[in-house]
């Protein structure tokens, strides 16, 4: 026995090396047919085969922790065999006459952009729609409030972040008087996004019988500003007629006129008409997905169900439903709306965003729109609320401002508006922002518009913004000290990821 020990233990010795060697090269192999079959961009591809090959072991567990995206995944198998809600539209679709005159012929910027939109998406452009631009928690709250209070039919709320401070509760004892009422009332909140404060309006709004769902809750006990998969979506229907979406959270510090200790500025945007619709096809379908609970897919004419759409037009505007997220057929869709945004642009761009990390392609597309001689003009807040994010965007202006783009930083009190403004006549507005978490990783929705009245408003107001922000230029981003660059370099590796 001890000779037959002996002997396996010798072998060992001599083969060891040779199985080492065959494991890590036929895992070597394995992992850069990954990369080859699933990387769409050539330079990720080159860099992790090459991680991968000259860094034996800690390439392929690098390739395995960082390189493999689990995210669609994980997002198509949460999400199989969830029923889309399509209601039906067709009486408010936008006709080829209106489209002639309300965007322009069909070789127009605009009208191309339209189309290109239509296709990615897959939503019609609806006509009959008024958009109202409401000025953060000051105009909004009361507004929200008051609809919740005269709600007949049903109330669908969702919302990233619903703390349970003074503002929270005033919603939380709206949307309980509305139960009481006899209206039907459903709320979802992020399951991130409902713990940023301590204990959440969760427990208050079920202990009041208001129907509430967590979007993909977690077992972590601390809220993760950078996790992903979170529903960042900001909407609220009421009776199916009225809708308000936009960046605006549900918080106290969005209230500038009740003076918070940690005040946020924000716009959001009251919306009747048939669009509206759209954003209730969101909810519904993303309420199924949290709760398990379906409402169903009613229809305009069927009086009897809470939850059905109204399609009377309310205005002139032409406005479409934006939704995006993980669970798309093709994941970063919205890039393509915001690229061909930026060709069609003639004169003008204006952008406001919170966090703005855009990757190469649109940064390029930025720096083309400003060569053709658009004016590109950039809004970011000079404080960011997450400094890495801050740090990140530092190390990237340079591909914006080197080519013609002018970046400002708008003043305290942080700024958390995402609007985007093309020639003072198209203009997209909603939760998302200029980074890869909005783009790739969390569920968003915005809206776009070809209205010029709405437009013009927009740009004047982040023309007013701009009067009162500092310039940020290509010399100051240049002239950072070599600790401060190195700082935002080790941040911009990150950037998909923040």
């Amino acid at each position: 026995m001890a000779q037959q020990l002996d002997t396996i233990w010798h072998w060992w010795l001599v083969l060891w090396p040779h199985l080492l060697a065959t494991t890590i090269v036929a895992i070597n192999i394995g992992f850069s047919l990954h990369a080859l079959l699933t990387k769409r961009d050539t330079r990720s591809t080159i860099g992790w085969v090459g991680l991968i090959w000259l860094s034996p072991g800690f390439g392929a567990i690098a390739y395995a922790v960082f390189g493999v995206n689990r995210i669609r995944r994980r997002v198509t198998k949460l999400r199989a065999g969830l029923q889309a809600v399509n209601l039906r539209l067709e009486a408010a679709v936008a006709t080829p006459s209106r489209l002639d005159e309300a965007i322009g012929p069909a070789d127009a910027p605009l009208r191309s952009l339209a189309t290109l939109v239509g296709e990615v998406t897959g939503q019609p452009l609806l006509d009959g729609n008024h958009v109202e631009p409401l000025g953060g928690g000051d105009e909004a709250y009361p507004r929200m409030l008051e609809a919740i209070e005269t709600a007949e039919r049903s109330i669908g709320l969702a919302s990233y972040i619903f703390d349970n401070d003074p503002t929270g509760r005033l919603f939380i004892d709206a949307l309980h008087r509305a139960v009481k009422r006899g209206v039907e009332v459903r709320v979802l909140v992020d399951g991130i996004g409902s713990r940023y404060s301590f204990p959440t309006s969760i427990g208050v709004l079920r202990r009041r019988g208001v129907p509430v769902s967590r979007f993909m809750p977690t077992t972590v006990p601390l809220y993760l500003p950078y996790a992903n998969l979170r529903n960042h979506r900001k909407i609220l229907v009421i009776d199916g007629r009225l809708g308000f979406t936009g960046g605006l959270n549900i918080r106290h510090g969005c209230w500038l006129a009740k003076h918070p200790p940690h005040p946020v500025k924000d716009m959001h945007f009251a919306v009747t008409g048939p669009v509206v619709t759209q954003m209730l096809e969101v909810f519904l379908e993303d309420w199924s997905f949290a709760s398990g609970e379906t409402l169903g897919t009613p229809s305009a004419t069927d009086s009897s169900h809470p939850w059905r759409p109204d399609l009377t037009p309310a205005g002139t505007s032409l406005a479409r439903g934006v939704r995006y997220g993980p669970d798309d057929k093709e994941v970063g869709r919205i890039k393509l709306v915001l690229i061909a945004a930026l060709a069609s642009a003639r004169r003008s761009v204006r952008i406001m965003t919170p966090y703005f990390l855009p990757d190469d392609a649109i940064c390029q597309a930025l720096g083309v729109a400003a060569l053709r001689g658009v004016n590109v003009d950039i809004v970011l807040p000079a404080q960011n609320n997450l400094a890495l994010v801050g740090w990140a965007s530092n190390a990237l202006l340079w591909q914006v401002l080197s080519r013609g783009c002018r970046v400002w930083m708008s003043p305290p009190p942080f700024d958390h508006t995402k609007l985007m403004v093309v020639d003072s006549a198209w203009s997209l507005f909603g939760s998302g922002n200029w980074d890869e978490r909005s783009m790739r990783l969390n569920f968003e929705f915005n809206t776009e518009s070809y209205d010029r009245q709405l437009a013009e408003k927009l740009h004047h107001h982040i023309g007013t913004v701009i009067d009162r922000s500092t310039q940020r230029t290509l010399a100051e981003v240049d002239s950072r000290s070599l600790a401060v660059r190195i700082r935002d370099g080790i941040a911009r590796l990150f950037a998909p990821y923040l």
